[in-house]
């Protein structure tokens, strides 16, 4: 067996529709032989633990945790590498890596300064 996985992993909130953009994100992901998938600290479910489980039951390999937040806020420095930590003790056949937060990508910035500014000239 073997493959890759992405999870996207983010914060979590009490109305459902708060995730469509994740959803979206992770289908705008999606490629032949990759597994994306979404995971929650908190909220909504999944959690961390129940994807990588999910993963490694079907076999994946290798996954890489990318925190969908705009910093690395406590929960990043803290709850994560905890996670992080307790997953791979339970599913040790599937080495995680985590990523640095999205927002902290110099090339994610950029695309939502553009964005700001873009709508300086939706004002009218």
């Amino acid at each position: 067996m073997g493959g890759k996985a992405l999870i996207l992993f983010a914060h979590g909130a009490r109305d459902a529709r708060w995730r469509e953009p994740f959803d979206r994100l992770a289908a705008m992901l999606a490629r032949p032989g990759l597994e994306v998938r979404l995971a929650f600290l908190e909220l909504i479910q999944p959690d961390l633990p129940s994807t990588v489980a999910a993963l490694a039951a079907a076999g994946i390999a290798q996954a890489t945790v990318v925190p969908v937040f705009f910093g690395q806020g406590g929960h990043l420095r803290k709850d994560l590498p905890e996670l992080i930590a307790r997953c791979q003790a339970e599913q040790p056949g599937l080495a995680l890596r985590c990523a640095g937060a999205v927002g902290e990508d110099e090339g994610v910035l950029a695309a939502i300064a553009a964005y700001c500014l873009a709508q300086l000239d939706q004002q009218g």
